[in-house]
């Protein structure tokens, strides 16, 4: 079995393919930043015996992607899991004051996620199998001022996940919406908070174990489901007045 990840310098996703990897599946690491995709490939194949590859990729680059994925499948062969694991917070502040900074976080986390996961589909959907795993966030599930651009993106992913996943199913392919409250990354840095902080490692356990199940969604940690229940139903007029 063949796994793209895409985003792999991050803890999360670099924790996904060492899972794969473990499982010996070979493997082809994507990110923006080439030499560190190539690092990180060389110690997966070397550590887990397996055969890892290595390319950079633009997420904005949207005219790009499809042949992106062909090259993919010309040097590893028929993808048979893909992970779309990457991502870019920005600074809700400066995206205030900057519509270019704000559309930059929207590019990376929906178009370019999208744009992906489309050129994926359309290789995937006529075989008819196939799992695609999209990293969303539980940022999305309602709107909060502290980071509403970012958290706009990921749920308008994760509301798109939901279509393809119901317009893939006829065709034997499965999509998983993964929703992420706090892990321990550059992105969670510096953050308090008195809910226990998930590892990368735990967290790609339960990825890698939600994709081989066929799940439709993941929560993760799984108590996030709870809490953002509660929040969904606190009313908009008391949510206002909340400081999140």
């Amino acid at each position: 079995m063949s796994v793209l990840i895409l985003g792999a310098t991050s803890s999360i996703a670099r924790a996904v393919a060492e899972q794969y990897a473990k499982l010996g599946h070979s493997l082809f690491i994507a990110a923006r930043d080439a030499a560190e995709a190539e690092r990180i490939a060389s110690d997966i194949a070397i550590r887990f015996d397996t055969i890892a590859k290595s390319a950079a990729f633009d997420a904005t680059a949207f005219d790009t992607h499809l042949d992106f994925v062909d090259s993919v499948e010309s040097q590893l062969g028929e993808l048979s899991v893909a992970v779309v694991a990457f991502g870019a917070m920005g600074d809700q502040g400066e995206s205030e004051g900057d519509f270019a900074a704000a559309k930059r976080v929207i590019d990376i986390n929906y178009t370019g996620a999208v744009s992906l996961c489309e050129a994926l589909a359309s290789r995937f959907e006529p075989r008819k199998r196939g799992a695609l795993i999209g990293i969303a966030s539980v940022a999305g599930d309602r709107g909060r001022a502290s980071n509403y651009f970012y958290g706009s993106a990921k749920g308008a992913f994760a509301l798109y996940l939901q279509g393809l996943r119901n317009r893939l199913h006829k065709a034997n392919v499965t999509v998983t919406t993964v929703k992420l409250g706090f892990v321990d990354t550059r992105m969670t840095f510096g953050i308090e908070t008195k809910l226990p902080i998930a590892s990368p490692e735990a967290t790609a356990q339960a990825i890698v174990n939600a994709q081989r199940r066929g799940a439709d969604t993941l929560y993760y940690p799984q108590f996030w489901w709870g809490i953002m229940g509660i929040i969904k139903a606190i009313p908009e007029r008391v949510f206002k007045k909340l400081s999140l």
